[in-house]
């Protein structure tokens, strides 16, 4: 729900309030659905969504004099139980909101974490959207408890396991 440098933004703590998140999306991790059925012109199917009110915190972050980035404020609601990113407004450079994003939540109990099934986001100006992080139609899902070691990632390991 957040990507880029964040040395590059003034973050400001805005205080907590209560907001409708996306949490508890068991039915959009369905492995029974295909991702037609979730996938839907201007949104994804709102038939398979879930919210909840819940205390979130808001953190403001603000585009630091003489950086550059595609957003020059955005706006995140961290919910409180599960300290992730729920939702993130996305400001374009005149301060208008141009981007929604979503972050649908579940607890995954057998490994006792809490993750994304499904991240939208919308772009209010084009009118379309990103859905990322599904994993309905796919043969295996994330892998948990694997061991790895800083050798794991050198440029020369990274290429042996690279695919062509």
């Amino acid at each position: 729900m957040f990507g880029g440098a964040m040395d590059r933004y003034n973050w400001k703590l805005l205080g907590k309030r209560e907001v409708y998140i996306p949490y508890n999306s068991y039915e959009l991790d369905s492995p029974k659905l295909k991702y037609e059925q979730i996938i839907k012109a201007g949104h994804i199917n709102q038939d398979l969504t879930r919210y909840e009110l819940h205390r979130v915190w808001v953190v403001e972050a603000t585009l630091k004099e003489g950086e550059r980035n595609i957003y020059a404020k955005r706006i995140f609601y961290v919910d409180e139980d599960s300290w992730q990113i729920a939702l993130a407004d996305h400001y374009d450079g005149r301060g208008k909101l141009w981007r929604v994003g979503e972050g649908h939540a579940q607890q995954y109990f057998d490994h006792q974490v809490m993750g994304y099934t499904l991240e939208a986001l919308y772009d209010l100006e084009a009118g379309r959207y990103l859905a990322l992080g599904m994993k309905n139609e796919e043969k295996r899902s994330f892998e948990y408890g694997f061991k790895v070691q800083m050798s794991d990632y050198t440029p020369a390991a990274l290429r042996k396991s690279g695919v062509r």
